[in-house]
């Protein structure tokens, strides 16, 4: 639990901007909206296999494992297909070091 905590603020410090951390909505007008399928191709270049893409407080949200069976929750702002949180559950003995590693 310590090193998810440790692991998502460090993401959220690497990888959101501060207008983000100030508000956890999204507020791009959906004519300008990314398709679903767009956001399914580039997680899965990552290595994630996605459960679902949903939308939630106007962002799009995946719930996706990795290549090591972590599961994930992310938001995307849904224009631009940027990250803008991200939540790892770590299997038992999983570690952030992989993630740390991809974010220098």
């Amino acid at each position: 639990m310590h090193t998810r905590l440790i692991f998502t603020s460090a993401c959220a410090s690497l990888l959101v901007t501060a207008q983000a951390l100030a508000d956890d909505s999204c507020a791009d007008p959906v004519a300008d909206w990314q398709p679903r399928e767009l956001l399914r191709q580039q997680v899965e270049q990552l290595g994630w296999s996605v459960q679902r893409i949903k939308v939630d407080d106007g962002c799009y949200e995946v719930r996706a494992t990795d290549r090591l069976g972590n599961k994930l929750e992310a938001k995307y702002a849904p224009a631009s297909l940027q990250i803008r949180t991200l939540e790892i559950d770590f299997r038992a003995g999983g570690d952030a070091s992989a993630y740390l590693k991809a974010s220098q």
